[in-house]
């Protein structure tokens, strides 16, 4: 006990002198100073990061020392047998180094913490202000919200909009960029480098971006979803994402994912097939988008699933630009508009196939490189259509990689955008 209290002594005291010799790019983002937070999101999308930032204010303005903060992150390999009857230890060890009775508690990466759900509890019922992250989407379910009993604001976390990556470069966006000629040349040359390899703040300076990323993917994989879950067939589920990467556009059944698993030689099951679908969820490696039309049990088997991040999904993809494409739109309109995991963001399929439904928006999208050609002009064109002619469509959508224009026919408006100025809308 007294070497586990040394222990957790030293990685509070560590842990104060990094934070205050780190120097933050501010995102937008506010907390309350009277609420606490449940942060959940793919791992490296800046979770840590906005803890530093919250606590960085506080000293800035005043309102608090470095000393008045508890901060562990439960990554450390130093507290990698801690059990959830030692969590307590935390608040003793930080009594016996300083006199504030009440810090503020910041604790990383909870998630590897069977049962924390408790002690969180606990320490904001008896009215600490705390701050929590984990890298695991069951974090935001309905048990655990049960658990924590309302004390908690919940929010989710992406990696960098396109918007704040530019602010990252230095390139400011008002309301005249496009006709900036020197603004319009960096955006068009960040937008292909942000198209490719995503928001990960860690990976905008690496000269090996693709090395970095498939280090990422390796801890999701190995650590996040293998281990965690038990899982023995390790070459399936690898198999199995990346066959997702390759049919990120396209509505894929678990049957037919069953059937590729096991065409390579890997004796797997539907349930487990399944399973493995439910894991990558977890870990945000991946999202679902269902059919708006399906019934909610054919919702979750057969589905348009893509990644997180364009990055991770570039990882398995060579020279894969409609999928970078369409899988980076999916990303902004979840991260803007999808209400809980299955709602909020749909794909239309009955007779025709429509990219991305927003009901609450009366929107409508279709995504396409380029429709230079006639011959998909007209097929997005008349799927926008045949949509509109169902439901209520006021905004019709044609996102592509450079092009722009209006297309007015038979009293209907489809707005045709480039990716870049899409992502840039307020």
């Amino acid at each position: 006990m007294l070497m586990k209290k040394e222990i957790i002594k030293l990685l509070i005291a560590e842990k104060q002198q990094e934070i205050e010799r780190i120097e933050l790019q501010q995102r937008a983002i506010e907390f309350d100073d009277n609420a606490s937070y449940v942060i959940v999101g793919i791992r490296r999308a800046g979770k840590s990061y906005q803890m530093f930032q919250d606590i960085k204010r506080k000293i800035e303005a005043g309102k608090i020392k470095i000393e008045d903060c508890l901060y562990i992150n439960f990554e450390d390999e130093r507290v990698a047998d801690m059990q959830a009857s030692d969590l307590g230890l935390l608040l003793e060890c930080y009594a016996e180094m300083y006199d504030n009775p009440r810090p503020l508690i910041y604790l990383d990466e909870i998630q590897n913490i069977e049962g924390w759900e408790k002690f969180a509890r606990r320490i904001a019922d008896s009215k600490y202000r705390v701050i929590i992250t984990g890298s695991n989407a069951r974090m935001l379910s309905h048990d655990i919200a049960t658990t924590l009993g309302g004390r908690y604001i919940v929010r989710e976390v992406f990696p960098f909009s396109f918007a704040e990556y530019l602010t990252w470069n230095d390139v400011a966006i008002d309301k005249n960029w496009e006709y900036n000629p020197d603004t319009r040349t960096k955006v068009a040359k960040l937008m292909e480098t942000y198209l490719h390899f995503g928001g990960f703040a860690e990976c905008f300076g690496m000269v090996n971006k693709r090395e970095w990323v498939n280090s990422l993917y390796q801890k999701i994989l190995l650590g996040d979803i293998v281990a965690r879950n038990n899982i023995r067939n390790g070459n399936a589920i690898r198999l199995l994402a990346k066959k997702l990467a390759e049919c990120v556009m396209q509505p894929t059944t678990q049957t037919r994912l069953l059937h590729i698993v096991k065409s390579s030689g890997n004796a797997v099951g539907r349930n487990t097939i399944a399973d493995f679908l439910g894991y990558m969820n977890d870990a945000y490696l991946t999202f679902d988008i269902a059919n708006y039309i399906d019934s909610l049990a054919e919702r979750a088997s057969n589905c348009k699933r893509y990644y997180f991040d364009n990055a991770l999904l570039n990882n398995f993809l060579v020279e894969a630009e409609p999928q970078l494409l369409e899988n980076i739109v999916a990303i902004d309109l979840v991260k803007r508009y999808r209400e809980s995991e299955s709602d909020g963001v749909y794909f239309y399929n009955k007779g025709i196939e429509v990219d991305f439904y927003v009901p609450n928006e009366k929107m409508a999208i279709q995504v396409s490189y380029s429709i230079s050609d006639s011959i998909t002009r007209e097929r997005e064109v008349r799927a926008l259509f045949k949509l509109a002619s169902v439901f209520d469509v006021t905004k019709a959508i044609i996102i592509t990689r450079h092009e722009e224009s209006v297309i007015e026919q038979d009293g209907m408006r489809i707005d045709v955008i480039p990716i870049h100025k899409w992502l840039l809308r307020v």
